[in-house]
């Protein structure tokens, strides 16, 4: 995976073959940073699917300082939405062959996915462009993590780049396209409801972790409750569940309307009880002792 070099402004991203010149000889490509994104966004849990996933998220991109990036960013602000051209900076390796969250039909090739593993890891978004400040993007709807290497800019042009009435794949024929504006979701969402216990316990996690589980739930859940294994839902003798970091979620599904029932920590009580001063282990500690349970189900 690409490393950044220090001071360089270069991602380190290793060489890559372009194909063989005709002396048999491999031509190089290398690819320098021209700057980075700072976000809320700091784990890989973290990131949104896609941008429009991240509706409202804001981020910076900061440009590097003495590449006369000052004179290219002139004009850009004229412009709505910009395409934000940038480097999986965390991922390593890649496979041929990826489970996309939305496949109902196994596994798909890399190439017809929007997978961040990829043989060269380079990401590609959409975002608001709120202002530009100096060398500094102020930017919403990122989805992208918090040290991203970004690689380019470009403006999106709506009568180029936009094409309402694209085939979708292998994601079906499922739902409508937008007569007007952006065009529907072809996989219809389910319908997440939470019980009065699930929602309290949501709210308190918000409250004492910093983290809004349940917009995380519900968006996972919204997409599809399947289990999966990139969004960490499997069955267990209770049911389905959910796992949100350290957090697991107990929900039950009929037809398309998802119930959410509970929530509880992922520890397991003999984790809990031991002596750990771990500030994670003490809310996990809390919470348990709030809402008793015989122990988490990992």
């Amino acid at each position: 995976m690409g490393k950044r070099r220090g001071g360089s402004g270069q991602t380190g991203v290793t060489e890559k073959s372009l194909g063989p010149d005709s002396l048999g000889a491999t031509p190089r490509l290398t690819l320098d940073t021209i700057g980075f994104v700072r976000s809320p966004l700091g784990t890989k849990v973290q990131a949104p699917r896609q941008p429009r996933a991240a509706a409202g998220t804001p981020a910076r991109i900061e440009l590097l300082p003495g590449k006369n990036f000052e004179h290219a960013l002139e004009d850009l602000a004229q412009w709505e939405l910009i395409w934000v051209i940038f480097w999986f900076h965390l991922n390593s390796g890649w496979r041929p062959k990826v489970l996309p969250p939305r496949s109902t039909t196994g596994r798909k090739g890399v190439f017809a996915t929007r997978s961040p593993h990829r043989p060269n890891p380079i990401g590609m978004s959409v975002v608001h462009l709120e202002r530009v400040d100096g060398l500094v993007l102020h930017i919403r709807d990122a989805d992208m993590l918090d040290g991203t290497p970004v690689l380019d800019l470009k403006p999106y042009v709506a009568y180029s780049d936009a094409h309402p009435n694209a085939g979708r794949g292998w994601l079906g024929d499922a739902g409508s396209s937008a007569t007007h504006g952006q065009p529907a979701d072809p996989v219809p969402k389910y319908i997440v409801r939470f019980e009065a216990l699930a929602a309290e316990q949501a709210a308190w996690i918000d409250a004492h972790a910093g983290l809004a589980i349940r917009e995380r739930i519900e968006s996972t859940l919204a997409l599809g409750p399947a289990p999966h294994p990139y969004r960490r839902i499997r069955r267990v003798d209770e049911g389905m569940q959910l796992a949100v970091k350290e957090w697991r979620v107990r929900f039950t599904v009929v037809e398309r309307n998802v119930r959410v029932m509970e929530i509880y920590s992922g520890y397991r009580a003999s984790q809990l009880g031991a002596g750990d001063s771990n500030s994670l282990l003490r809310l996990h500690r809390e919470f348990s002792a709030l809402w008793a349970r015989d122990g988490g189900l990992g």
